[in-house]
């Protein structure tokens, strides 16, 4: 089984109702920060980083989202339809399994920007951090302080052998930033029809194998309008 990761998923079905009334007639996904699609944001990263071959799913407002990734040369798209039901992030990618090998997939939300420091792009960081004998997620994570539009108490804490454990307490440090590597075995191992994928991160976590590579950039989070202005005064001006 080779731990190189070659594709990527995309979660691009959600309702996107904290962004109304934008989303009222546009899909999140299309929705613009400094002049760029939210979703081209992501499958940008994912080119960039070498990735072939990216699965999108669609529900709300599909044929936009469709159309609009028909447009694009790389990576490659391939649509999960799931025009017929909303199955959640876990879901999501159990549907789209069919469309992946062994080897681990990135996958990433469309409400957050990553703004990368240092000497490693993010999917570069989650590869070289990798390890497939020890791992079935690993969650790449913003410290709170690095997060621009959020209000939350964070979703992580991190020991020093990067195993991460979810809050226990009123907060935590870290906060996930909707990117990861995640194992198709882990996939495999959910139920079928619409779960979250914290599921799964419960099932890897329950075997010791869930941890977290911490982003050292900036990590714009677009999940309502608020965010959104944010995030086009962080990037006014910046070609990514």
């Amino acid at each position: 089984m080779s731990s190189k990761a070659t594709q990527a998923m995309v979660l691009a079905a959600g309702l996107g109702t904290r962004m109304a009334p934008l989303t009222d007639v546009t899909p999140k996904p299309l929705i613009k920060v400094a002049g760029k699609a939210l979703i081209d944001h992501a499958l940008d990263r994912f080119a960039d980083a070498g990735i072939a071959e990216a699965v999108v799913n669609v529900h709300y407002l599909a044929d936009q989202v469709e159309r609009h990734v028909a447009k694009r040369d790389a990576p490659r798209i391939t649509l999960s339809d799931e025009r017929d039901a909303l199955l959640e992030t876990g879901g999501g990618l159990k549907k789209a399994r069919r469309f992946f090998g062994d080897a681990p997939i990135y996958c990433t939300n469309t409400d957050a920007i990553l703004i990368d420091a240092g000497e490693l792009e993010s999917c570069a960081l989650l590869q070289q951090t990798w390890n497939d004998s020890e791992m079935d997620a690993l969650l790449l994570l913003a410290p709170i302080d690095r997060a621009s539009g959020y209000d939350g108490a964070g979703d992580f804490s991190r020991g020093e052998d990067g195993r991460i454990a979810f809050r226990a307490g009123p907060s935590a440090p870290h906060v996930f930033t909707g990117l990861q590597l995640i194992s198709p075995r882990l996939i495999d191992a959910g139920p079928d029809g619409a779960f979250s994928t914290k599921l799964l991160w419960d099932l890897a976590a329950s075997k010791g194998r869930l941890f977290g590579a911490v982003h050292t950039g900036d990590w714009l989070h677009v999940g309502d309008p608020g965010g959104l202005a944010v995030a086009e005064k962080r990037l006014a001006g910046r070609d990514e």
